[in-house]
């Protein structure tokens, strides 16, 4: 990173996490993260206060308590309705984040978009997410944040790989 770049913008706009980060995963973020400031440092950024469009560009890091998004564009839409997009671009773009003592969620795809108006969340080009030892990757992992359901779309040769560890008895 370089250590002349100064943060871009210090923002409460807690739609960027909400949306890509914790909505997006099925297990209890750490409370705290949310009561955390969002700061985005990029290249580059635009507010566009008008059409409620933002667009950060050129490493772009976000950061929230343990919640991080590693991009090289994202691009945040709210329409008039208040329904948002928000659609991350990288070569990968990574995000992760603690979700309690022992649990941490890391996930990478080319891109990564939210629709709040579905509480769909896509993961697009050699994506994977893994949650302690359990992973899912494909070309594609589509998650919706209403039903709680995955979707996993091949990958190489048209194969999804998914590892899934055995529940410790109690």
């Amino acid at each position: 990173m370089n250590p002349n770049r100064k943060p871009l913008l210090r923002l409460s706009y807690g739609v960027l996490f909400t949306a890509l980060i914790t909505s997006g995963i099925p297990a209890f973020a750490l409370e705290s993260d949310r009561h955390q400031p969002i700061e985005i440092e990029a290249d580059q950024g635009s507010l566009d206060q008008h059409n409620q469009s933002t667009v950060f560009s050129g490493q772009v890091r976000v950061r929230q308590g343990t919640m991080f998004i590693n991009a090289d564009r994202v691009e945040a839409n709210r329409d008039k309705a208040g329904n948002q997009t928000i659609l991350a671009n990288g070569s990968p773009v990574t995000f992760g984040q603690q979700l309690d003592k022992n649990n941490k969620v890391y996930g990478q795809a080319n891109a990564v978009s939210y629709a709040s108006q579905s509480g769909v969340v896509t993961l697009t080009g050699n994506a994977k997410i893994t949650r302690g030892s359990d992973s899912a990757q494909g070309q594609s992992i589509i998650y919706n944040t209403r039903a709680e359901t995955y979707t996993v779309r091949g990958g190489k040769n048209g194969r999804v790989h998914i590892v899934i560890q055995p529940q410790k008895q109690k």
